[in-house]
């Protein structure tokens, strides 16, 4: 009889040990994809977030400049150079970010009236630091029209 008990007593550790391992694995699971679902909204958020700040730079330069009819700047265009592997997703929504922040205050402006020169050296040889990582920027191309688009590369240095 006491080996009998001894027995029930050792199926009911075990059952109890499995039902806390099984708990305990779940929720780690279940953190770990809640916890990823979590960083893929927080990029959409800080992309929409930035696409609301030009949008309303954009739309406020461009109330100044209606009643004109020359030829002003009416966006900026951001094209980033780097290697994949380097700079990840968010880096370069700040990246694109904060350049677009520089030139906001040419929004509206008239085009005959910016100087090349002086927008590739507001950006050119600017170091931008963040995660650890110094990025480097340097402006390969410039497009003024309507849209200003600057093709950027970054260089990151650790």
């Amino acid at each position: 009889m006491a080996q009998h008990r001894i027995k029930a007593n050792k199926y009911f550790l075990n059952f109890y040990a499995g039902l806390i391992t099984g708990v305990l694995l779940g929720s780690a699971l279940a953190i770990t994809l809640v916890s990823y679902k979590i960083d893929i909204f927080y990029e959409k958020i800080a992309a929409l977030e930035n696409t609301i700040i030009e949008k309303n730079a954009k739309l406020e330069n461009l109330e100044k400049s209606i009643n004109s009819n020359k030829f002003v700047l009416k966006d900026i265009e951001i094209i980033l150079l780097y290697e994949d592997n380097e700079i990840d997703h968010l880096e370069t929504i700040h990246i694109e970010k904060t350049v677009k922040e520089k030139y906001s205050i040419l929004l509206g402006t008239e085009v005959k009236s910016i100087d090349p020169d002086i927008i590739t050296l507001v950006v050119d040889k600017r170091i931008l630091k963040m995660n650890g990582k110094e990025i480097q920027l340097h402006v390969n191309k410039l497009k003024l029209t309507e849209v200003l688009k600057l093709w950027i590369e970054a260089d990151v240095f650790f």
